[in-house]
């Protein structure tokens, strides 16, 4: 399998998810088993199947974790010398030339992506088409309403 980037943050939040499922989501799920049994026959009890139910999405939750994690490529773009280059993990200003609206995007990993919180997927046609450019390179982006023209304002390594 190829590896996929991830940010270090982003590989921080799914160890951290991953932990939760673990240390709390899991057991509390066993006990929950546990006590619906107690209750008698399992094929009528909603408690048990609820349980088992939730049993088996905690797991799969974690399987696909603990995979994205082993496929991952974590990097740290502070300490990659992009030599003033959109690379990934980098937060890019931009400027649609027609409107002047600015937007600023950092550019991450399919799994860590949230237009609403400023991080694009690098798989995005922005993000395709910023790889690789500097400030004041202007790139063009196949929109689904339109070629779209915007300038780079500023790049940051953070």
């Amino acid at each position: 399998m190829n590896k996929v980037p991830l940010t270090v943050t982003g590989a921080e939040k799914l160890r951290a998810e991953l932990e939760e499922l673990k240390s709390v989501v899991r057991p509390r799920i066993i006990e929950a088993i546990s006590t619906a049994r107690a209750h008698g026959d399992l094929k009528e009890n909603a408690e048990y199947h609820a349980a088992k139910e939730q049993q088996s999405f905690a797991e799969g939750r974690i399987a696909e974790i603990e995979g994205k994690l082993s496929n991952a490529q974590i990097i740290d773009v502070t300490k990659v010398d992009a030599n003033g280059r959109v690379v990934f993990g980098a937060t890019v200003e931009i400027e649609d030339i027609d409107s002047e609206k600015r937007s600023t995007y950092q550019i991450v990993g399919e799994d860590e992506a949230s237009i609403k919180d400023g991080r694009i997927s690098i798989g995005s046609p922005i993000a395709r088409s910023l790889i690789g450019k500097e400030v004041e390179d202007v790139v063009t982006v196949k929109a689904p309403g339109g070629n779209v023209d915007y300038e780079i304002i500023s790049i940051k390594y953070i």
